[in-house]
Formats: C-alpha cells, structure tokens, sequence
C-alpha cells in the first residue's frame, strides 16, 4: 500500500485537540488514512471489533452450514428473487430448527444466523446460504445445555432429504399460489403440467449441502 507511511504525519494534515475546561492545548495530532487495513490506522479498531464480537460467542463449539440450490433453479431464482430466496432462507431455517429438536439428533433448541450469496467466485449465478450454528442449544424443557457429538452436529443425509422436499413443496405451493412469473426459456413452465414434470426431475436429483 501507499498510504501507511504517509498515515498520522504532516502529508494528511493535522489538529490540535483542546481542552474545553482549563483551554490547555496538547501537541499536534496529525490525520489518519482510515483505510482498514493500515497498521497505523484502523488495525487497532479493527481488533477491538473483533475482540468485542468474540465476547458475544457462546462458549461452545460453532459450525458451518451451506444450504445451496441447484443449477436448474437459478434461472427461475433469477426472475422471481424474491420468493426464492424468502424459500431459501425459510427452508433452510426451518430444517435446522426441526431436525436439532429431533430427540434422535440433538433434542434441543438451536439458533443460527443466515447469509445469502447470489452468485459464486466466478461471478456465475450460485444462489446459496451460509448458516453459523452454535453446535449446541437448550434442551426441549429449558433445563440444560446440550452439546452435539464432536464429529459432527447433525446427518448431512437428513438435512439434504429434508430440505430438498420442503422446498420443492414450498415451490409447488408458490406456483399454485400465482406468485411465481416465467419469461424468456421459462415461459413453458407456466402450464401446470410442464411445472409439476419439471418438479419432479427437481426433485429427483441431489441436492448439495455441506
């Protein structure tokens, strides 16, 4: 970088700070660049930050979770984005929180959080989400903390079957619901018939999660 050795010297200019009680003044300060990743500048904020999000973590072990769709629902996802991704982020919500209440998983209650990614390192249509899940939760009466085993947190299997039926439900909900709207190559998918055939290939095929 270019600006860290002319941060905090007399090229960005400076100020003089001022005590607004006795009027004393302190020596010249002299501006930063802000930029984040400067070590004379931002490196200090940008660890008090990460110092502070760290405090609010549970004391138990997180894990990461990708619920993505496949390649054939991109185009669709493309023309309806919003009801796609509501059923993503629904879905996948939803699974986590039945499947981590299931005695025979974890039999307790869990929360996460949720970010959608649209697109993939190649800028091609991938729309995704990335859940962190604290591999733990309350029990099902509020009385203790139940952990997951250590290899992992919960059937991958179990996820992938369950998440792929909900949303393909969800899907076919929508389509009779008339929330859905098809142009261009999609405009077939219209007729009820071609929809629900469509639905099936979809539903056949596996679906990725990790």
């Amino acid at each position: 970088m270019s600006r860290p050795p002319l941060c905090r010297t007399a090229a960005l200019g400076g100020h003089v700070d001022e005590c607004t009680r006795c009027g004393h003044r302190a020596t010249i300060s002299y501006n930063s660049c802000r930029n984040r990743h400067c070590p004379k500048c931002q490196t200090a904020a940008r660890e008090r930050w990460i110092a502070a999000r760290q405090r609010e973590l549970l004391p138990t072990r997180y894990v990461h979770v990708v619920f993505t769709l496949p390649p054939q629902l991109a185009p669709l996802a493309l023309q309806n984005k919003k009801v796609i991704y509501d059923l993503l982020f629904r879905a996948s919500a939803e699974i986590l929180l039945e499947v981590a209440r299931d005695p025979k998983h974890l039999g307790a209650e869990s929360g996460f959080f949720s970010v959608l990614h649209t697109w993939n390192q190649k800028l091609g249509l991938h729309p995704h989400v990335h859940c962190v899940i604290p591999a733990s939760g309350l029990s099902l009466d509020h009385t203790q903390w139940v952990k997951s085993r250590d290899r992992f947190f919960l059937p991958i299997h179990v996820l992938r079957r369950v998440f792929r039926g909900k949303f393909v439900g969800a899907l076919r909900q929508a389509f009779q619901d008339h929330q859905l709207v098809f142009h261009g190559n999609l405009t077939l998918l219209a007729q009820p018939s071609t929809f629900a055939a469509w639905l099936q290939l979809l539903f056949r095929k596996d679906w990725v999660l990790y």
